[in-house]
């Protein structure tokens, strides 16, 4: 690959900054909770750990201590996958939710019929134990200070708890006012925020394990506010969880390989549109123009067309990953595209038949790519008081439908938007990344390397640089910083564009770590998205 190109050419008060030891977050008080493990000893899982535990504090309007949790890492050798998404409750059938709801399409989307397992817990424990160097218990210490203490609510996240607070099926729910609007509304920006419940959930986690959260007195809790609020979570439920192991797949691109969580997650949606792209020729088309995004876009409908039909829980699915990655497949849809006309692309046959991410890094070389999310910002609504503990809406994924891949089952996990990235070329780590936002994370990869590797520009630039969001049909949302041109450009192909100026809320927010050469001697340069609170932070 040619040298990045270090001028940065987009408007951003920030620029890439360089280290052996890294630690991105959107939060800076997590960033620093990671790099304080990395201070003490421990290596780059430590801090991711510790960093995750604190964004439950510093971004509650994101994920929480109910959250689910993906993960890829190079551990100095080799990559792993930890899927740490939970199953549905051993009551959850479609009859068990037409009783309840007539003939609805899929669970509802806030209330205890939305929760399925909790598995971020799960997930740092999984993680500290095969990888990680400190006591598990000191890697909780930082966001228990956090919550005990408090910190200021800052611009971005007191933006999303303010909507949240105007939601009325959400603050209407079990928990929710008494832990998150104690005062009756949001925090206001710079007001200090504590959070005690989290802090006592995450000393038990601290002193006992994760296993207190799925076996213990939590657990207990939880199935104590389920019932006495019509849901269906039992202790059985939470004690059955075990986070998953997994492989991660990989599409090639330009001569490197984008690595992703396979389904249930939506990961293979930015593979499937790095595997069209390919046989297009964007390095000799302006990165701004809209020839190339034009390309792009219809690349991520015809992803995403596919990833909707067949993606689910690999027990319900009808194709394989490698077969919806098949280049010969892969070639027939590419040739769908028309340069000058947008279209709404269908499924095609591959068979032959509010989130968070964070990421670390460290001079021995293990790199750490995780996130953790509620979903839709507070995700279900529902929060057990006594330990702090809100809860994801997963559930919502799921459909009622028997003949959907992700019809509702026991035990079976949800379709899940979170998908944590990782690049390598010639099996050598290279990136550690991920985008925040729903649907716009795997419309984010593709951007973002693009850019990198199409268009030499470096991961703050391609951070920084004006994104679209596909949305449904031939709706398009871009950023307000998009060259006019080419947003005209655009809607005379067809697509139905709008112009967003609040690129907090549709375009995601990234943090990227790219490994400079030995990470002893050369380290790694990292970048943060400026769409979010966030920071990297170096040593």
């Amino acid at each position: 690959m040619k040298p990045f190109a270090w001028n940065h050419g987009y408007p951003s008060l920030r620029m890439p900054i360089f280290g052996r030891n890294v630690v991105a977050t959107s939060h800076a008080l997590a960033a620093q909770a990671g790099l304080k493990m990395i201070w003490q000893g421990g290596n780059a899982v430590d801090a991711a750990i510790a960093a995750a535990a604190a964004k439950t504090i510093t971004e509650p309007c994101s994920n929480g201590l109910g959250s689910d949790a993906f993960c890829i890492l190079w551990d100095g050798r080799q990559l792993h996958g930890l899927n740490a998404s939970g199953g549905a409750p051993a009551a959850w059938t479609p009859e068990y939710f037409r009783r309840k709801y007539g003939e609805a399409a899929r669970p509802p989307m806030r209330g205890w019929d939305s929760v399925t397992v909790p598995g971020a817990v799960a997930a740092w424990a999984a993680l500290s134990e095969r990888f990680g160097r400190l006591p598990f218990g000191d890697l909780m210490q930082p966001a228990i200070e956090i919550a005990e203490r408090g910190y200021l609510a800052p611009i971005v996240v007191q933006q999303k708890w303010a909507a949240a607070a105007r939601v009325a099926d959400l603050a209407g729910q079990p928990g929710f006012a008494e832990v998150f609007l104690p005062h009756g509304r949001a925090p206001e920006v710079g007001e200090r925020v504590r959070l005690p419940g989290i802090a006592r959930t995450l000393r038990a986690v601290a002193e006992t394990g994760a296993r207190a959260f799925y076996e213990g007195e939590i657990a207990e809790g939880i199935a104590r506010h389920a019932a006495a609020h019509g849901g269906a979570m039992t202790v059985a439920d939470l004690a059955a969880f075990r986070p998953e192991w997994v492989e991660p797949t990989g599409q090639d691109y330009r001569g490197y390989t984008l690595h992703e969580i396979p389904p249930n997650g939506q990961g293979i949606a930015a593979q499937i549109a790095l595997g069209i792209l390919e046989d297009f020729d964007l390095a000799s088309l302006p990165p701004d123009g809209p020839e190339s995004q034009h390309l792009q876009i219809e690349a991520m409908k015809l992803a995403f067309a596919d990833t909707y039909r067949y993606v689910a829980d690999p027990s319900g699915m009808t194709v394989t990953p490698d077969e919806m990655l098949d280049p010969a497949y892969l070639k027939t849809r590419g040739r769908l595209i028309d340069r000058a006309r947008a279209q709404d692309f269908g499924p095609g046959n591959p068979a032959s038949g509010g989130t968070i991410y964070l990421t670390a890094a460290d001079e021995s070389g293990m790199m750490v790519s995780f996130i953790q999310s509620n979903f839709m910002g507070f995700g279900s609504g529902v929060v057990v008081p006594e330990w702090g503990l809100s809860l994801q809406n997963r559930g919502y994924g799921f459909h009622l439908d028997p003949r959907s891949p992700n019809v509702v089952a026991p035990g079976k996990r949800p379709f899940h938007t979170i998908i944590p990235g990782f690049l390598t070329r010639d099996g050598a780590p290279v990136m550690s990344f991920g985008v925040m936002g729903g649907n716009m994370q795997p419309q984010g990869h593709v951007q973002t390397l693009v850019r990198m590797l199409d268009h030499h520009q470096n991961p703050q630039a391609a951070c920084d640089a004006p994104r679209w969001r596909v949305n449904e049909g031939l709706s398009i949302n871009a950023e307000s910083t998009m060259p006019a041109e080419t947003v005209q450009a655009l809607a005379e192909r067809g697509h139905r564009i709008e112009v967003i100026n609040d690129s907090y809320q549709d375009f995601g927010a990234g943090q990227f770590i790219w490994r400079m050469g030995d990470p002893a001697e050369d380290g790694y340069v990292a970048a943060s998205d400026p769409r979010r609170d966030g920071q990297a932070v170096v040593a």
